[in-house]
């Protein structure tokens, strides 16, 4: 059914900003999703990237810096019980744990979580060919020190203007707008920092989250001020995941839309499904990451 598509094939304009894709980086390309809501779907985009690397057949490495929620570690949690229990062949990431550090001093919790941070990082460079970091959704030290590492950044927005104030302040008018937020500031600084130290760029990557599959006036008013204000601040717009039940379904049993079709999943496959999975396959193709040019989609 997919043998058509291929990695680095182009969506329509309406769907993606075109850009060349990243140069190939040493060592593992580090992908992160970073949004400072939360409820904008950044553990299941997390998730389900890890899963389609892997049955892209690349080693993922993961870490939950969410160290509150953790709600990508109990995703993991529940994958492998779902997978011993129903003796299941699911893939499973190389998962690493970072926790807090208990200094009571802000500048010594700040030098360990720092240092056991690229100690960590280090370990699953080692290992694999992607790492997949979900950052907390709020500010953090730690958030921070992801995005600045990010080559990849990925942040899910839920298709509404409550939502886009997390980028931007716009004209309700004209829709130009009037300022970024500080989030996008932070990113600008993480963005500066990574050409510093490495003198390579971060590809900061946009999603338009649980989209709506009416067309509606507010809907178009978000891509027009998505499309104005990243212009002005440099990131990419991607499909993202539309509302769908199912990725709430899935979650107790630690599975994704890619892993329904496989024996011991206990579902089966209905036309919403393949809509929702080409969803993922069409944010593969959008995102240009390096080593994949060229090859067919496997899911």
């Amino acid at each position: 059914m997919y043998d058509s598509a291929v990695i680095g094939q182009e969506l329509s304009p309406e769907q993606v900003n075109p850009r060349e894709p990243l140069a190939g980086s040493a060592g593992a390309h580090v992908i992160v999703t970073g949004n400072e809501k939360g409820g904008a779907g950044k553990s299941t985009v997390a998730m389900h990237l890890t899963v389609a690397l892997m049955k892209m057949g690349r080693k993922v490495g993961v870490l939950d810096l969410d160290i509150r929620q953790r709600s990508f570690s109990r995703y993991l949690e529940n994958r492998a019980r779902w997978r011993d229990g129903a003796q299941a062949e699911l893939d499973t990431p190389t998962s690493l744990r970072l926790d807090p550090s208990p200094a009571r001093h802000l500048d010594q919790a700040e030098q360990e979580e720092a240092a056991h941070f690229d100690a960590t990082l280090a370990e699953l460079k080692a290992k694999t060919d992607f790492i997949i970091i979900d950052s907390p959704g709020g500010d953090s030290f730690l958030s921070r020190l992801a995005h600045e590492t990010a080559d990849t950044l990925i942040t899910p927005l839920n298709d509404s203007f409550v939502d886009f104030d997390l980028l931007g302040d716009v004209n309700p008018q004209t829709l130009e707008v009037v300022r970024p937020s500080y989030y996008s500031e932070m990113v600008w600084r993480a963005r500066r920092e990574k050409m510093r130290v490495t003198k390579r760029q971060i590809d900061w990557v946009v999603m338009r989250n649980r989209m709506s599959p009416l067309d509606t006036r507010n809907k178009a008013r978000v891509g027009d001020a998505l499309r104005n204000l990243s212009q002005r601040i440099g990131f990419r717009i991607a499909p993202g995941l539309s509302e769908r039940v199912i990725y709430r379904e899935l979650f107790p049993m630690g599975m994704t839309l890619l892993d329904i079709a496989e024996p011991g999943a206990g579902a089966q496959l209905t036309m919403s499904h393949v809509a929702a999975r080409q969803e993922v396959r069409d944010l593969l193709i959008v995102l240009k990451l390096p080593g994949l040019e060229g090859e067919p989609i496997r899911f």
